[in-house]
């Protein structure tokens, strides 16, 4: 038996100590420039605020209105995507378990017991006995010893498709952060929208109250009476497209929350000024930063995972070698004495020697080109995670530009409406002049709404595309 046992830990020595025919992992170069774009777009980096970096701060940090965290902590709770998917990587957690625990033998036990009243005319000692009887076997079932890395192999290809799973989660963490909080950006703007609508209603019912009560007096035409008409008209359409858009918001968001009952109305935005900005953040000075994007961590898992299946299938041109072993133990017990104890012990080798098989190779083949996928894959991932980021510098670099210019836009076109109205009230001139000063203005105030949201917006969308968010 010590024989035996000496063997089987050599066995397992031996699996231990294999060899492994997967290919040295080497991580390609990233196929894009080290440093971020520069340009009349973009800030230069001089310039920029010292900030921390995106994946340095949480999202409990950069965002920094409290109502908004609430939202966003329910959502990472209640919605169903994030809950998909960290139940995805709790399957490959799982898978992987399973792939590990073939580099160990299998152990299971069989235990059976008896009793039996044997008369005394029947027992060889003339008085009635009770005989017990119990027995225990411990067996290994299939074995396979591991010379050629191709369970280990089997084992890393499953850690790294966890791995990458657990990464998608964290990307499927960041969506939902990002998706929540540009939800509620977009249901402030829209009521805010709703609220310039309101009082441009009010404004144009009392133009044409005043149009109204001039023309019964002869002071005013009929055009300009309908000329205010169409702009009131047009006020009420706007407050109802509005309206709607604002309900569409919420529900919306109450969809991404994930929350069965309807959010608190407290908890959200009456306009974009009672939003709090989130932090600044800094891209940092060189794109290497993208690499720490929970998607291209995951596209360079299952890179590693197809390099880690060439060594299976590698190993599968060599011979597999299983081994069957089996030990049982036997006890009885007569009239309360114990008998004897006997030990049986078998071992049954196997071996598989490929001679010539044609799927073999065509397997090997194919995971060469799933490694050349996958370095595609990952090097793709880098490039458009590069993209994004630059498109959101961009949109930094310029959009305070852009908001400044809407903004004295707006307070121009604010006062040609004032004095418009102020030279047809005098009779200086007619209504359509009062009429085009107030379509620019509305129009120039919705402009000026819309950037202020593309604002707030971007700053969400650089950190996500950053890789924060995912903590």
């Amino acid at each position: 038996m010590n024989r035996h046992l000496l063997l089987l830990v050599v066995g397992i020595t031996l699996v231990l100590s294999g060899c492994n025919l997967a290919p040295q992992y080497t991580r390609p170069e990233a196929p894009v420039p080290a440093d971020w774009p520069s340009g009349a777009a973009y800030q230069e980096s001089e310039a920029l605020p010292v900030t921390p970096a995106a994946t340095e701060i949480s999202w409990h940090e950069f965002f920094t209105d409290e109502r908004l965290q609430q939202i966003v902590d329910t959502a990472l709770n209640n919605n169903r995507d994030l809950r998909l998917a960290a139940l995805n990587a709790e399957r490959a957690r799982a898978l992987y378990g399973i792939q590990w625990a073939e580099l160990f033998p299998a152990l299971d036990a069989v235990g059976s017991g008896s009793k039996q009243r044997v008369p005394a005319d029947l027992s060889g000692t003339g008085k009635k006995i009770t005989v017990e009887h119990y027995s225990v076997d411990l067996g290994i079932l299939s074995w396979e010893i591991d010379f050629f890395g191709r369970i280990r192999s089997l084992k890393d290809r499953a850690l790294e498709q966890y791995l990458a799973t657990e990464e998608a989660r964290r990307s499927a963490q960041i969506l939902i952060v990002s998706g929540v909080v540009n939800a509620y950006l977009a249901l402030a703007a829209d009521r805010e929208a709703l609220q310039l609508a309101e009082t441009t209603l009010e404004t144009q019912t009392v133009a044409y109250d005043l149009i109204k009560r001039r023309a019964d007096v002869g002071l005013a035409s009929e055009l300009a009476l309908n000329q205010a008409q169409t702009q009131v008209d047009t006020a009420r359409r706007n407050i109802a497209v509005y309206t709607q858009l604002a309900a569409q918001d919420e529900n919306a968001l109450t969809l991404l929350v994930g929350s069965p009952s309807p959010l608190p109305g407290e908890l959200l935005p009456a306009n974009l000024e009672s939003v709090r900005p989130p932090k600044e953040i800094s891209p940092g000075l060189s794109s290497e930063v993208l690499l720490l994007r929970p998607d291209i961590l995951a596209a360079e898992h299952q890179l590693k995972a197809a390099n880690a299946y060439i060594g299976a299938a590698r190993a599968a041109f060599f011979p597999r070698i299983s081994l069957t072993a089996a030990v049982g133990t036997a006890s009885s017990e007569l009239s309360g004495l114990f008998n004897s104890g006997q030990g049986t012990w078998g071992f049954a080798p196997q071996i598989v020697m490929p001679i010539f098989d044609a799927r073999l190779w065509s397997a090997y083949d194919v995971t060469i080109a799933e490694r050349e996928i996958a370095v595609a894959q990952y090097e793709r991932a880098i490039q458009t995670a590069f993209r994004e980021v630059a498109d959101a510098l961009a949109v930094a670099g310029t959009v305070d530009q852009q908001v400044s210019a809407q903004q004295s836009l707006v307070d121009a076109l604010a006062r040609t409406y004032r004095i418009s109205v102020a030279r047809y009230t005098k009779g200086i001139d007619n209504y359509l002049g009062v009429l085009d000063a107030q379509r620019s203005l509305y129009t120039a105030e919705q402009v000026l709404i819309a950037l202020r949201l593309g604002k707030l917006a971007n700053q969400v969308r650089l950190y996500a595309v950053l890789g924060g968010g995912s903590d």
